[in-house]
């Protein structure tokens, strides 16, 4: 059962909404071909002559067939994976004209007897194929024009063909309606299907905006710290040699103090890669919770009192799991709950779980780096990480500190 549910669980939001519009309009083909296609071959039960009604049969296939690849390419024209069918929405547009045209010329000169094929058969032609145009333009107002067109073009076909005044307006009016509500219908599903590929687009962009904007605080913290005093280095070293080249004794003092603020340096460097390296776990529990909330999740953390008692070590490792596991539950599956805990078990032990529905069962790329990373961050404490399905399209990491080496760096603090 995994296996035969695995294609439409490991599928983001955006493609179980593509999948699914998709499907319904590739229903649209069969449904173009029972609702009218069968029309003709039924008027001709009982009569001698099935070459017409065959015909036309065939003929409302081919056209459903050709609606339905202008549908899938429109499609992907629409989440930008190929350039607009243009030519083939021509061809559409125009092998609809002429197929709703010889159908009325036959009704016009006899071969088609049944009052109501005929209509049946346009209405048919007419409403998929302006459904199909529909899904190759952007601007509503351009799709208002498809119905328009499409109706006043079949009225005026009826009476090119010698019909009365009286059918063309019913044929138009006809037209119109079914066409409006073909085409408000594919429209709406264009406009559904664009909104949420650019909403799955930006949140891949907000993740990569954060962390882009932590490289350029870290990178700000850094020059802050190392411009001014590469600055003073320069001018001091500059200065201590000219005073050497003149011999004097004020080079070496001068050198010494070169040395003073190099060293300065290195320890304000330490500090602030220290800072970025470490992470407060209340801090980062809270800003968990206010991240998976803002993307719509339903996030529950506890932590009751043990995070401000832990140890920075142990904060500061814990930290980065719960910043790894809000990165990953942001990026990949689509889930709509997520539990954060953090326990402290029999014997002093500290365990962090991150639970979220919604996982794939299999791994949308290539494995990163992050999990590692954080196995290695634990094993200086002795921790662990595990992190896997455990099942109903729920992931979870438990990360686990044992107590004694909690006992270990608090005697040493």
């Amino acid at each position: 059962m995994p296996k035969l549910t695995g294609w439409w669980k490991n599928r983001s939001s955006a493609g179980k909404v593509e999948l699914y519009t998709r499907g319904s309009f590739h229903l649209f083909v069969l449904l173009e071909i029972i609702s009218f296609g069968v029309a003709p071959v039924a008027s001709a039960a009982g009569k001698t002559s099935f070459v017409v009604p065959v015909s036309l049969f065939f003929l409302l296939c081919a056209h459903a067939v050709l609606c339905g690849v202008l549908t899938s390419k429109a499609l992907h024209w629409v989440v930008g994976r190929r350039e607009r069918p243009t030519r083939l929405a021509v061809t559409t547009a125009a092998v609809t004209a002429a197929d709703a045209l010889g159908v009325l010329v036959l009704r016009v000169t006899g071969h088609i007897v049944e009052p109501a094929v005929a209509p049946t058969l346009v209405a048919g032609l007419t409403w998929f194929a302006s459904g199909s145009l529909v899904l190759c333009l952007r601007s509503v107002r351009r799709m208002w024009w498809v119905p328009s067109a499409a109706a006043l073009a079949t009225g005026l076909a009826v009476l090119a063909v010698g019909m009365p005044a009286t059918k063309a307006l019913g044929y138009a009016v006809g037209v119109l309606l079914g066409s409006l509500f073909f085409g408000a219908t594919c429209g709406f599903s264009a406009w559904l299907l664009t909104t949420v590929h650019e909403l799955d687009r930006s949140r891949e962009v907000q993740a990569r905006l954060a962390v882009a904007e932590e490289r350029l605080r870290f990178g700000r913290d850094l020059h802050d710290v190392m411009g001014r005093n590469l600055a003073v280095i320069a001018l001091k070293s500059e200065l201590a040699v000219q005073l050497a080249r003149r011999e004097r004794p004020e080079a070496v003092e001068q050198m010494i103090e070169v040395q003073r603020i190099a060293q300065e340096s290195q320890r304000e460097v330490r500090d602030v890669v220290r800072g970025y390296r470490e992470a407060d776990l209340a801090v980062e529990l809270e800003g968990a919770r206010g991240v998976l909330s803002a993307a719509g999740m339903d996030c529950r953390v506890d932590f009751g009192a043990p995070g401000p008692e832990l140890p920075s070590e142990v904060q500061s490792a814990l930290g980065w799991v719960v910043r790894e596991a809000t990165t990953n539950v942001l990026r990949h599956g689509d889930a709509q709950r997520c539990l954060i805990r953090l326990t402290t078990l029999e014997g002093g032990a500290v365990t962090l779980v991150v639970e979220n529905d919604g996982a794939p069962e299999a791994p949308a790329g290539p494995p990163g780096s992050g999990l590692a990373g954080l196995r290695e961050r634990l094993a200086a404490l002795d921790g662990t990480l595990q992190a896997g399905l455990v099942g109903d399209g729920r992931f979870r990491l438990r990360a686990q500190i044992p107590g004694r080496r909690l006992e270990e760096l608090e005697v040493r603090a």
